[in-house]
């Protein structure tokens, strides 16, 4: 397999960093990765990477970026903006298919496939989405990540200094808000807040969503279920693939989900045997 390329993508307002696993042999894919929100995302990075290197191993190449503001990327996290994101998502998946010659789908993790789907819902052209642990919707995540700096104030000054309704109060006043290192700007809050995944279905487009519980036999959790099942019913080619494990986007120690990787890799290798 040739050896993973780590280069910085020129867009309108710098630099993103970018890892690129080229595939091994016949090209019989494409993705770009999209990753999680935050903290997650280093979290979530040797998963990611172990992932991409057996789907590179596969004949899919990989092209993991750091969105604006994120990683080695250029900007500050307090700069990043929803939209934004998604122009990255645009240069890095045209990056992509002129470098393999073919239609770039998209695997995002957590928050990660949240933009994946708003963005194949605006763009219509992407033929492929590999959904890890989807966030149930926009506002639930958020008011999750509001609670960090709920759980730091009561740790540092015994108060929580309103909640969350607070903290929403803030971002609606245009005040950014810091939480656990990194600043959150009112405008990117407001563009999470509102979405639902279970109207951000993609048509014309395979989507396979895969759920980590904490054993085997858990069924899917009803968040997730209440999702599919609408996306099921309007005729929306999602495929529910369940497996056990660790948290590893959120543990405390940097933690794999071997059983993840293999259901992954699997739905790929059957792929190449399909074709």
């Amino acid at each position: 397999m040739r050896s993973t390329e780590s280069f910085f993508l020129p867009v309108r307002d710098g630099m993103r960093y970018c890892l690129f696993h080229p595939p091994a042999g016949p090209c019989r894919g494409a993705l770009v990765y999209v990753h999680p929100f935050a903290e997650e995302m280093n979290k979530s990075r040797r998963m990611a990477a172990m992932q991409a290197r057996r789907l590179a191993a596969l004949g899919v190449g990989v092209l993991q970026i750091d969105l604006h503001g994120c990683g080695d990327s250029s900007g500050d996290f307090g700069e990043a903006r929803w939209e934004g994101w998604k122009q990255d998502i645009d240069d890095a998946r045209a990056w992509l298919g002129a470098r393999l010659g073919q239609a770039v789908g998209l695997w995002g993790l957590r928050v990660g496939a949240l933009l994946a789907l708003d963005y194949a819902v605006q763009s219509r052209n992407v033929p492929r989405l590999l959904l890890w642990q989807p966030v149930a919707g926009g506002a639930a995540f958020l008011n999750q990540f509001l609670r960090l700096r709920i759980a730091a104030d009561l740790v540092q000054e015994g108060a929580s200094n309103g909640g969350t309704k607070a903290l929403r109060a803030a971002l609606e006043q245009g005040m950014p808000v810091e939480i656990a290192g990194y600043e959150l700007a009112p405008q990117l809050a407001a563009a999470l807040d509102p979405l639902d995944p279970s109207v951000l279905a993609p048509r014309g487009c395979r989507i396979d969503w895969f759920e980590v519980t904490a054993a085997p036999g858990r069924p899917l959790p009803p968040a997730a279920s209440r999702i599919t099942a609408i996306w099921q019913a309007q005729g929306i080619d999602v495929k529910v693939h369940l497996t056990h494990g660790e948290p590893f986007w959120s543990t405390q120690e940097i933690a794999e989900c071997p059983a993840l990787l293999d259901a992954t890799s699997a739905l790929f290798h059957e792929d190449v045997h399909a074709a």
